[in-house]
């Protein structure tokens, strides 16, 4: 049995890449924060399996902070792959602390390669690197050899593991990859990536709400895919013979307008009436243009997106509007994933 380290399991893509490497047989270990409230609720129904049908999952208290735990948890765990999905992942929020993002999303990059190289187990490691490293874009559409140019302090950290995983692969012979994702939603997508908060607004005036919807810069373009199918080219990656870098993405580009009309569009509503921009919402520096080049992934890999931008428009909305009339109506128990006796680690 294959065992995988993953931080980052609690979020969108952790919880994807859990259930993956789960049906894959695999054990599977996933970092969390120590917190007052448990935040477990998309990998719950994980935990209702493994009563079951015995799934290995297991969580850890830690940090991307705390290099010394990231050693002691490799020599305990000794994990074939290391997934890194932990981050402040998002992007307007890291003009408003952009030294903590700095440290988790950048520097907690090089605890853990280090961490690796220290422990000298040899996992495979993946990064999950991300469009936003391109920024303000020298090439349309962009691909493995396109320069860099962040334009927040998210992106900027994003760049700097990005070559600090090549800098152990080449200097140390880690097998250590970059999946430059581009933008891949899902309904475990957070709530506050403009997405969700256009998919969530929408559920909740076509059941009556009459809310307004705030945005910011509609005019954004954004190459938009499906969470779960770029977890699965995050575990092709580590299984080919050499480590590389790849772009994921749907070689397409749509507008947060665009999303919008389709969105309000998909249950009857014209958009104009529920919409109105709000400048805080504006970014200190814009990404204008993202469309990326899945065209390496695809050789290579054999990976390429089959959920494209109006049927994931729809995958959001319907969720949405079933998961709002849950609580309106009547909500579902959940499970017990939350409790202490599930996870490990020291507190």
């Amino acid at each position: 049995m294959k065992r995988a380290l993953v931080t980052g399991i609690t979020g969108q893509d952790g919880s994807y890449l859990a259930d993956l490497l789960l049906s894959k047989g695999y054990e599977v270990h996933g970092i969390i924060r120590r917190a007052s409230t448990f935040n477990t609720a998309r990998i719950d129904h994980l935990y209702q399996d493994s009563h079951v049908h015995g799934v290995h999952l297991f969580l850890h208290y830690g940090d991307l902070s705390d290099s010394v735990h990231l050693v002691k948890l490799l020599y305990e765990l000794q994990p074939d792959e290391v997934y890194n999905l932990g981050a402040q992942s998002h992007v307007r929020v890291s003009f408003e602390i952009p030294e903590y993002t700095a440290d988790i999303t950048g520097v907690g990059t090089i605890r853990i390669l280090e961490a690796i190289r220290e422990s000298g187990i040899g996992p495979r490691f993946y990064q999950a690197s991300s469009s936003e490293m391109y920024g303000k874009v020298q090439e349309v559409p962009q691909t493995e050899t396109t320069p860099f140019w962040p334009r927040s302090p998210y992106g900027a950290a994003k760049v700097f593991s990005y070559w600090a995983t090549i800098n152990y692969r080449e200097g140390y012979g880690l097998h250590a990859s970059n999946g430059i994702l581009f933008n891949h939603e899902s309904p475990r997508r957070g709530e506050t990536f403009v997405t969700r908060k256009i998919s969530r607004a929408v559920a909740r005036i076509k059941l009556g709400s009459n809310e307004l919807l705030y945005l910011g810069n509609l005019e954004a373009k954004r190459d938009w895919g499906y969470a779960p199918e770029y977890v699965e080219g995050m575990w092709l990656m580590l299984q080919q013979d050499e480590p590389d870098d790849y772009v994921l993405a749907t070689n397409e580009t749509h507008s947060v307008r665009e999303f919008v009309e389709h969105a309000f569009a998909h249950v009857d509503l014209d958009w104009k009436e529920y919409v109105r921009y709000d400048k805080r919402y504006e970014r200190p520096a814009e990404v204008d243009l993202l469309i990326g080049n899945p065209a390496k992934a695809k050789k290579q890999l054999g990976w390429e997106p089959k959920v494209l931008f109006k049927e994931l428009v729809h995958i959001l909305v319907d969720a949405d509007l079933e998961a709002t009339k849950q609580q309106l109506y009547g909500t579902k128990l959940g499970s017990k994933a939350g409790d202490p006796k599930h996870i490990s680690g020291r507190q």
